[in-house]
């Protein structure tokens, strides 16, 4: 079993858990994800890493509660323990060696985007980070980016704080003020990282994107987390999930994504239920 030291709301729909895995902390590196379920029954979730600690032995997650396992995790307290928590899957960033590089989040992406930050920073690299949020109220590890970045640009849709606008406007404004990145890394919404790689795609910059379809058993066994890279199917859990943002069909990864909303909001529904009864 694996204990929550600490768990924090970060904004209304995504929590931070902090959760004792020695043997995770110890191998895990930015990039990869774990696989979690809250209890004995509940569905296998797959989070990615958003930082370790490996002398206190502490992975941390964060997610956003919009379906009925997330739902079920964040009952979850400190003190209690999560029933199984796998990992590190999937292959580590490869960012060894690069001297100046844009990592640019959206949303709860974010929380994948800050452990690559993070660890550029220590790497030595000159690391400018764009991050974008919807409106203030959702906004998300703001000084925990400021702590790794050389420069800092916040953006909102709707300009409720930083500057109004996409992520996308930030990234090519810095290009054009003299930028030369050595990649550019983006993290969010399939929709974002797509617009990403449109604008780098203009200046020729190499651009990883990280991909996270859905995923049931994360060794590549099942197919669910299938992408096409480049002409060829690729399985995010095992190939990935860093992946050469030119080459993903996003409109197909998109198409897929939609799959199961009608599923995703009846099992939704039900555990809402279920746990309005166990409130009762």
């Amino acid at each position: 079993m694996f204990k929550i030291i600490k768990k924090e709301a970060l904004n209304p729909t995504v929590t931070k858990m902090v959760i004792e895995a020695p043997l995770i902390a110890k191998k895990a590196e930015p990039g990869q994800f774990i696989i979690i379920r809250a209890k004995e029954d509940s569905e296998r979730i797959p989070l990615t890493v958003a930082d370790y600690d490996r002398e206190n032995g502490t992975v941390t997650i964060i997610f956003q509660i919009v379906g009925a396992g997330t739902m079920e995790l964040n009952t979850l307290n400190e003190g209690e323990c999560v029933h199984d928590f796998v990992g590190p899957l999937g292959r580590a960033s490869e960012i060894e060696g690069l001297k100046k590089v844009a990592v640019v989040g959206g949303g709860v992406g974010c929380a994948i985007a800050y452990p690559v930050a993070k660890k550029l920073h220590e790497l030595g690299c000159e690391v400018h980070t764009i991050t974008g949020f919807r409106n203030k109220d959702l906004v998300i590890l703001e000084d925990e980016f400021k702590a790794v970045s050389d420069k800092q640009v916040m953006m909102t849709d709707d300009g409720s704080y930083g500057e109004k606008g996409l992520v996308t406007n930030a990234l090519e404004k810095l290009i054009n003020d003299g930028n030369q990145y050595d990649e550019v890394i983006a993290i969010g919404p399939l929709v974002m990282m797509k617009f990403v790689c449109k604008v780098t795609e203009k200046y020729n910059i190499k651009t990883t994107v990280s991909m996270n379809p859905i995923m049931i058993d994360g060794t590549g066994m099942c197919g669910g987390c299938r992408l096409t890279v480049g002409g060829e199917t690729k399985f995010a859990c095992v190939d990935g999930p860093d992946f050469d943002g030119h080459l993903v069909d996003f409109d197909e990864a998109m198409h897929r994504g939609t799959m199961y909303k009608e599923f995703e909001q009846h099992a939704r529904e039900e555990s809402c239920n279920l746990l309005n009864m166990e409130v009762k």
